[in-house]
């Protein structure tokens, strides 16, 4: 006689199934069972309460990126499911595989507008890969192992599990069946072998041709691929945001980061290669600038996991719909031995330029203040750049991609597609738990920080040993540059009048420090990352410090600015 098991225990039983081990989440009403369920697989699971809901969605983002698996987030009904949306809009736009599981009213209540029902699935829709809502027990069990399947295939991205009241408490059989295929859903497409040796072709008769990585490089684990193939070719590398340690930044070929404040180099070089190869990127407004004048001179080779990228922003010559992987693989096979020097050249050249006017500015200043760029240079050698580098978004957030120079992959989280605010904290968290023995920074803004800043709770709490340096300018400085360059300085209300940060941290157990001077930054650092335990570095910086270069909107790569 089989033995039956409540829907919630269920839950529980499919997640150790997957293989996992952390969950990010918040207890309510509507998710009880599966709480109470929880409570008997402590020994297997360990799940950290954070403090609002959006704190569960961005650990498990980080938790994902560096752990490489899928990030697992618990919330319950109406406000809990709904504080769970930016999160995993983030996730979506920036290919992150979490798996959400929303607490739900009872099914016959749905549509009553009863106490905390929303309707998370019609909310969520737009912004997940997949969702369902379940009403019956046995209905868990597949649409659990669907979820995971789907999470992690192809191009990765986040899948929410809306499960009522009932089917929590609901008896149904158990039996582990992982997911299979789903038909008309093809994430590991067939490489098209022909359009790669057209691809080589291309390739081996450019005089100059230039390739672009983004993170389709670390989801598909080809890293070591794309070193080959650099290294055959002799061909030039510039990264995204994203991208960046897919590549060692001290590798030969690399020559910068693309962007709106991006290097200068490979911007401008963009609209002067003749044949432009892009892997795993998606070809956003934050590479190209205006469209219509991007790399009209170049005939584009495209190759991503998702098809739906291909031809969408750039028109291409080859479109090839591939796993980057596996498609560097064969085109190493085709492409040509070769050495682009006088190429590679006129990126140094123009590099030169970056490095006299404005690098070796920021990184050894002649003023008093500190400035942002020499903290992040100064981790970055302290670091040997491995170490696990989260960042929020803002200012902070492009000096850190400019300054901070990735050795390794899966060390730079960041909120890159959508751009969240108060993203870091919480994926720090994560992060770190994600990859314990590597030390994780969260570099932070001023503002970013105070927008999920109860996250501090969480740190004491679970113990997480997470190194947080809050860049402090008193102003939300992105903001505040733009309406100094194309506002007339007209600050409107982005001035920010900040609390005792180390008063808040050392509240919730963390050792705290505030610098003001350059000749406290090498000593403060080094009691950063040599403490025993989570710290708190606050450093108040250049208050109107600008981040340059800088592509403004509706402008063509070749016309970034140098000031």
């Amino acid at each position: 006689m089989s033995t039956q098991i409540r829907g919630a225990e269920v839950v529980m039983k499919c997640l150790v199934a997957e293989g996992v081990s952390t969950i990010f989440g918040y207890p309510g009403g509507a998710i009880m069972p599966i709480y109470d369920a929880l409570y008997d697989f402590r020994d297997t699971v360990t799940h950290h309460l954070v403090r609002h809901e959006q704190g569960a969605i961005h650990a498990a983002q980080g938790y994902a990126r560096t752990s490489k698996t899928v990030g697992v987030c618990f919330a319950t009904s109406g406000p809990g499911a709904t504080n769970l949306i930016t999160g995993i809009a983030d996730a979506m736009i920036d290919s992150t595989p979490v798996v959400c599981i929303t607490g739900q009213v009872a099914s016959h209540l749905l549509g009553t507008d009863a106490f905390q029902e929303t309707d998370v699935i019609g909310i969520s829709m737009p912004v997940t890969k997949w969702n369902i809502q379940v009403t019956r027990a046995e209905d868990i069990q597949p649409a659990l192992a669907k979820a995971f399947y789907i999470a992690r295939s192809g191009r990765p991205g986040p899948v929410l599990i809306d499960i009522t009241k009932d089917a929590q408490f609901g008896l149904t059989e158990f039996e582990y069946k992982p997911f299979g295929e789903i038909r008309s859903y093809n994430p590991s497409p067939k490489l098209d072998v022909e359009a790669v040796k057209k691809a080589a072709e291309l390739l081996n008769s450019a005089k100059k041709p230039y390739l672009l990585v983004g993170q389709g490089i670390i989801l598909s684990s080809a890293e070591k691929a794309l070193v080959e193939f650099a290294e055959k070719s002799g061909i030039p590398v510039a990264s995204t945001l994203l991208g960046l340690g897919a590549i060692p930044a001290n590798h030969p070929q690399y020559v910068g980061y693309l962007g709106m404040h991006g290097n200068y180099a490979p911007n401008v070089l963009t609209n002067d290669c003749d044949v432009l190869l892009g892997v795993g990127l998606r070809f956003d407004d934050r590479v190209t600038g205006d469209t219509s004048r991007y790399a009209k001179q170049a005939q584009i080779i495209h190759i991503d996991i998702d098809k739906s990228e291909l031809g969408k922003i750039v028109d291409t010559k080859i479109a090839i719909h591939a796993d980057a992987n596996e498609a560097l693989q064969e085109l190493t096979k085709w492409i040509e031995p070769k050495k682009h020097d006088q190429w590679i050249q006129q990126f140094r050249d123009l590099e030169a330029i970056e490095d006299e006017q404005i690098i070796q500015n920021v990184i050894h200043p002649v003023k008093n203040e500190l400035k942002m760029a020499e903290v992040v240079h100064k981790l970055s050698e302290k670091t040997d750049g491995r170490a696990i580098v989260v960042t929020d978004v803002g200012q902070h957030q492009m000096v850190t991609s400019r300054y901070y120079k990735y050795k390794e992959s899966n060390n730079n989280i960041t909120s890159g597609g959508l751009g969240t605010m108060g993203f870091g904290l919480p994926a720090a968290i994560g992060a770190k738990l994600g990859n314990p023995d590597k030390t994780t920074v969260l570099i932070v803004g001023d503002g970013g920080f105070q927008m999920t800043i109860q996250e501090l709770g969480t740190i004491l709490q679970s113990k997480v040993d997470v190194k947080i340096i809050i860049l402090n300018n008193n102003f939300l400085g992105m903001v505040r540059q733009w309406q100094q360059l194309f506002f007339e300085k007209r600050y409107s209300f982005t001035d920010i009048v900040n609390p005792d940060f180390c008063a808040i941290a050392r509240g919730y157990g963390l050792e705290a420090v505030k610098i003001d001077e350059r000749d406290q930054l090498d000593g403060a650092l080094d009691d950063l990352l040599n403490s025993k335990g989570a710290y708190l570095l606050e450093i108040v910086v250049e208050q109107e410090e600008n981040v340059f270069p800088m592509v403004a909107t509706g402008a063509s790569v070749s016309e970034i600015r140098l000031s």
